[in-house]
Order: structure tokens, then sequence, then C-alpha cells
């Protein structure tokens, strides 16, 4: 399901709901809040734990209040190795943008916030994207669609 993550002036990604699973949950939603323009569902605040779901879980919502990522805290998650199989990917979001000049700011963004580009494939004139690892080392595309 792809759904329009409005930004803040940041501009708009677009992306899935996902649940993803980590070992610093709060660190992981914090890279995700800010390169999105989401917030957290109200009592997932930092520091609050008055949530309905499970401990270790927190939400970050739209401004519509509707959930759009999830995140477990882990006790261990072996950081991912792709494009090497030996460790596979756990998740694997997909964001689209507008055009090139968009991808390149979404992309210094998201390294600005912790991201580690794994791929650069934007001089592919069909399709050009970027892979990116998220602080939990969980690799995220963005691309021009």
């Amino acid at each position: 399901m792809h759904a329009r993550v409005p930004g803040s002036a940041e501009g708009d990604l677009n992306g899935a709901e996902e649940a993803d699973g980590s070992p610093s949950a709060s660190y992981v939603s914090e890279f995700y809040r800010e390169l999105l323009g989401l917030r957290y569902r109200p009592g997932d605040e930092p520091g609050s734990s008055a949530t309905d779901d499970p401990p270790g879980w927190l939400a970050l919502v739209d401004g519509d209040d509707k959930r759009m990522l999830a995140f477990q805290k882990v006790e261990r998650l072996e950081r991912t190795t792709w494009p090497s199989p030996d460790v596979p990917m756990q998740l694997h979001i997909d964001f689209t943008v507008t055009d090139l000049a968009e991808l390149c700011r979404h992309r210094e963004r998201a390294e600005a916030l912790g991201a580690e580009l794994l791929l650069d494939r934007s001089d592919d004139a069909e399709e050009p994207l970027f892979v990116l690892a998220d602080p939990s080392g969980h690799p995220f595309c963005i691309f021009v669609a």
C-alpha cells in the first residue's frame, strides 16, 4: 500500500506503511519522523509510555492521525549485508519523488539524518534512484516515479 507522506517544508516523499524491528526503536523512529515529516502518535513521544501497544512499540502518524510506520524494540538485529545475501533484509521501503532535483535533495537530507548511501543509480535515465540504509541498517530506496 503506498500512501502520500506529506512533508513539512522538506517536501513530500511517497512511502508505504511498514513495521520495523530495531534494537533502538526510538533512534530509528526519530530518523523516519524527521525524514518524512511525521509525528509521534499521542503517547508515543520520547519519554512517554501511554500507548495501547505492547511495550517497546513506537508509532508515527501523519497529519490525519493515520498510522504510517511502527517500530518495535528487539533485543538483537543483525545489520543486513545487502546486496550480499548473507544477512537478508528485514525491511525495505520505497519512497518516490517527482524529479532528479528532489531525488538529490532527499538523499542529502537522509544522509544528514544518519543514513548511509549503499547504491547510487541516479544516472539511470529510466529510473534514477538511491539505495540508502537507515541508522539501523535497513535499506530503503528513493527513486523518481
